[in-house]
C-alpha cells in the first residue's frame, strides 16, 4: 500500500513537471519572438544612425539578440518534443541549448552595458567630427542622409548646437550657396531654407543632436537589457524544471 502510494505520488510529480515545462516552453517561445522583435526593431527603427557611430558594438548587440531570439523559438519547439518523448538524451540536449542561449544573451547584455558606459564619450568625440567633415562630401552620401534624417527626426541642428555648422566643410564650401546650416535643420524644409538660422526657422535644441541621439540609444539599450534579463529568468526556470524531470525519469525503473 505504501509502495503504491509512493509510485502514485512520483507519477503526480512527474506529470506536474511535464506540464510546467510545457507552460515554460510556450512562454519561452513567445519570449524568443519578443527578443528577435527587439533586435530587428533596434536595427530597423532609425537604423541609419548606426553609420554615425564610431564602433559597431550597438549593432552587434542587436544582431546577437536576433540570433538568440531565433534559437529561443527553435529551442522552445524542441523542448516540447523532449518532454513528450521523456528521454534523458533529449532533455540533456534541450538543457544544453538553454545554457548556450543563456550565454549568448549574457554576452549581448555585457556588450550593451559596456557600450552604455562609453556611449556619451563616443558621441561627443565622433558625431561632431562626422557632421563637420563628412556631411555633403563626395562618397559620403549615406552619412549625409543619416545626418539629415537625424536632424529632422529629433528636431535638432548641429552636434551641440546650430553654431557648429559654421565650421563645417560643407558650409564653408561653394556648394552651401550662402547657407549657414543645412536645409534639414529647418522646421519646414524648403529650397535654401538653411540661409536663415533664426529660431523661428530652424531647430535650436539645448544640447544639440548629441543629447537627442544619446537618449535614443540609451533607451534602446535599456529595452535590450530588460528583455534579456526577462528571458534569462525564464531560461533559469526552464533549466531547473528540466533537471528535475531528468532526475524523475532517471529514477523511474521503467
Amino acid at each position: 500500500m505504501g509502495s503504491m502510494y509512493k509510485d502514485e505520488q512520483g507519477d503526480w510529480i512527474t506529470v506536474c513537471l511535464k506540464y510546467l515545462l510545457f507552460v515554460f516552453n510556450f512562454l519561452f517561445w513567445m519570449g524568443g519572438g519578443v527578443v528577435m522583435g527587439v533586435g530587428i526593431w533596434t536595427l530597423v527603427d532609425k537604423g541609419e544612425y548606426l553609420s554615425l557611430l564610431a564602433s559597431s558594438t550597438f549593432a552587434v548587440s542587436a544582431y546577437i539578440l536576433i540570433l538568440a531570439g531565433g534559437l529561443v523559438m527553435v529551442t522552445g519547439f524542441l523542448g516540447c518534443c523532449a518532454v513528450i518523448r521523456e528521454q534523458r538524451s533529449c532533455l540533456s540536449t534541450y538543457f544544453s541549448c538553454l545554457l548556450l542561449i543563456f550565454l549568448i544573451e549574457l554576452v549581448a547584455g555585457v556588450l550593451a552595458y559596456v557600450y552604455y558606459q562609453a556611449l556619451s564619450e563616443e558621441l561627443k568625440q565622433h558625431l561632431s567630427k562626422t557632421m563637420m567633415e563628412n556631411y555633403a562630401q563626395p562618397g559620403k552620401e549615406s552619412i549625409t542622409q543619416s545626418v539629415d534624417r537625424l536632424q529632422q527626426d529629433f528636431k535638432c541642428c548641429g552636434s551641440n548646437n546650430s553654431l557648429d555648422w559654421m565650421h563645417s566643410v560643407y558650409i564653408m564650401s561653394q556648394a552651401a550657396d550662402s547657407r549657414v546650416v543645412p536645409d534639414s535643420c529647418c522646421k519646414t524644409i524648403t529650397p535654401q531654407c538653411g540661409r536663415r538660422d533664426h529660431p523661428s526657422n530652424i531647430y535650436k535644441v539645448e544640447g544639440g543632436c548629441i543629447t537627442k541621439l544619446e537618449q535614443f540609444l540609451a533607451d534602446h539599450l535599456l529595452i535590450i537589457g530588460a528583455v534579456g534579463i526577462g528571458v534569462a529568468c525564464l531560461q533559469i526556470c526552464g533549466m531547473v524544471f528540466t533537471c528535475c524531470l531528468h532526475r524523475r525519469i532517471k529514477l523511474d525503473p521503467y
